[in-house]
């Protein structure tokens, strides 16, 4: 659906890029993301951005191409912001330090934008659908989890397998408990550091030493 995203997660931007148009780009996008969260997917018109962005319409058509190209611009945007969020992370000399510290970021990227989250992992805008090669790219805005992972197994923190099986099962379950808690359901960060944490903890490679209780 809508336009193709270009390739590579950096070149998802370079329409914007190459305008010289990153600035009015980016305030389009937040001002989408922004009406997405605060009058629902209805206020999203060429037309009503535009007015809140000040600029015309034949803008937003040139850069986006359609309200589909705009609605999977926001969503690859999104999972940019989640992106750089991670990447802010000061790596640790312990990899699995690294990996428990990636979780608070992981969230607070979350609840930072919520017109995009709810874009990205809510079906925001009804009949929306990333194109193959968005959902490639939002997917490639979380490789950091997959590389730590991968430092990981092979200093021997986590069980032998494919990085990208344990990294996928830490995001459900952060997923899970960001659902709970954007429903008000769940009043603090509790429950979302013992459920990612236990699933890290599920993975966890059981030293000769230590009794099976342990673990």
């Amino acid at each position: 659906m809508g336009t193709p995203a270009p390739l590579g997660l950096q070149g998802a931007y370079a329409l914007g890029q190459r305008s010289n148009n990153d600035e009015l780009r980016t305030r389009l996008l937040d001002v989408a993301s922004k009406l997405l969260a605060t009058t629902g997917p209805e206020s999203l018109t060429v037309r009503r951005i535009a007015a809140e962005a000040g600029c015309s319409t034949t803008v937003i058509y040139t850069m986006f191409g359609s309200k589909e190209g705009l609605a999977e611009a926001l969503y690859l945007e999104g999972f940019e912001r989640f992106r750089r969020r991670l990447a802010a992370v000061p790596p640790r000399a312990d990899p699995l330090e690294f990996l428990v510290a990636l979780g608070p970021a992981y969230r607070e990227a979350a609840l930072a934008d919520p017109g995009y989250y709810s874009l990205m992992f809510e079906q925001a805008i009804p009949g929306f659908v990333p194109s193959e090669r968005a959902r490639t790219l939002a997917r490639a805005a979380l490789n950091i989890l997959d590389r730590v992972i991968a430092d990981c197994i092979a200093a021997g923190y986590l069980i032998p397998t494919q990085p990208r099986k344990i990294a996928d099962a830490v995001w459900a379950a952060a997923q899970g408990a960001l659902s709970l808690e954007r429903a008000g359901h769940l009043r603090d960060t509790k429950t979302y550091e013992t459920v990612t944490t236990a699933t890290i903890t599920s993975f966890l490679v059981r030293r000769p030493d230590e009794p099976p209780s342990s673990r």
